[in-house]
Order: structure tokens, then sequence, then C-alpha cells
């Protein structure tokens, strides 16, 4: 029975690394995964999800208001599809997570979401919230903070090093950008900022 699976994390968990192993063992089983990744996104090249140890994969791209339940169903159309995999699942409109529920049930296909949980300020993102609500199987990708706790926060940091507190919802970054914490050590570097 296919589901929608949001499998999500903070920045540098190895988000991308999971969907690419995943991928790697359907087409070692002789299926066929397609793999949809964020347009937004292109730190790994046009068409790449790429993970920080080095594994990539080709992807087709999504942008804000494609409609992904016609896009899969084109895709089946082709050929057989075993897994749907989407990149960067947190530039999701909610539109499309709920295109994505109903490519689960009624072509049958399971969809494995990979994303970030909440942005830099402790707000989830609109396509995140979504997953959260609809999903029917929700999986945490870990990662630590410094002080070894697990990881739950994400700063931004300023070209001085320091946490933001305010800018847009969206910034594509990586490691020189984001800092994965716990909330404890979130609340420090943002001044105990409450996340409303």
């Amino acid at each position: 029975m296919a589901k929608l699976y949001f499998n999500y994390s903070t920045m540098n968990a190895g988000k991308s690394t999971v969907l690419l192993q995943a991928a790697h063992n359907y087409r070692e089983m002789g299926m066929t995964p397609y793999i949809l990744t964020a347009r937004l996104d292109d730190r790994a090249g046009q068409g790449q999800v790429a993970s920080r140890i080095g594994l990539t994969a080709d992807a087709d791209l999504f942008a804000h208001g494609d409609d992904l339940y016609q896009r899969i169903k084109a895709r089946q159309e082709q050929g057989p599809v075993a897994c749907i995999f989407i990149d960067e699942a947190q530039f999701l409109d909610p539109e499309q997570v709920w295109q994505l529920a109903r490519a689960v049930d009624d072509l049958d296909v399971p969809v494995m979401a990979y994303g970030l949980r909440v942005d830099f300020q402790g707000r989830t993102f609109p396509g995140s919230a979504a997953l959260l609500a609809w999903a029917d199987d929700m999986r945490e990708v870990r990662t630590i903070c410094h002080c070894g706790r697990k990881a739950t926060m994400v700063v931004r940091r300023g070209v001085d090093g320091m946490a933001m507190a305010d800018g847009d919802q969206v910034q594509i970054g990586g490691n020189e950008t984001y800092l994965s914490l716990c909330r404890k050590h979130w609340r420090e570097a943002m001044g105990d900022r409450t996340p409303i």
C-alpha cells in the first residue's frame, strides 16, 4: 500500500544522502525511482540532488505552482515508477503536498519527501506544515548540536558569523550560512526570542 512519507530534520542532517541511498536501493532491485527537487535550490547545479558526502543523482525540477499530480501521472505513462522522491520538500506549496497525497491515493505510488521542518526563525515552512498535517508516516533524520544534544533548530549566520533574527524565510545556503542547534543553544543564539 502506497504512503506519503515526510523525512524531516534541520540543515546538514543528511536528508539528501538518505534520499539518494533509498533511490539507489530501488535501482539496485531493478525498479525505477522518479526524483524531483526544487528549482529554487541550484547549489548542486540545475536538476541535481547532491549530498555533502559526494553522492549525486539527476532530478526533474519543481517550482511554485507546478501540478505535481499531473507530472507524476505523465511520468508513469512513460513507464513504471516504483517510488517518487522529493528533495527540498519545504519549498513545496501546500497545494503541491495535496497533489502528492492524491498521487499516493489515486496513482498508488509511494512518495518520499525530504525537507526542513522549520526555518531559521523557528517557524514551519508552508510545505513542511502541510506534510506534517497530511503525511501517512513521518521520520526524523537526526543530527546533533555542538553540545551533543539532538539538533532541532537552525540559525542563519550573517557575514559577521552571528545569528540573524530577521530576513526572508528562504535564503539558499549551506554550512557557510546555517548552523543546526538544539533548542537551548538556538535560544541563546537568538537572544531567547519566541519563534512566533
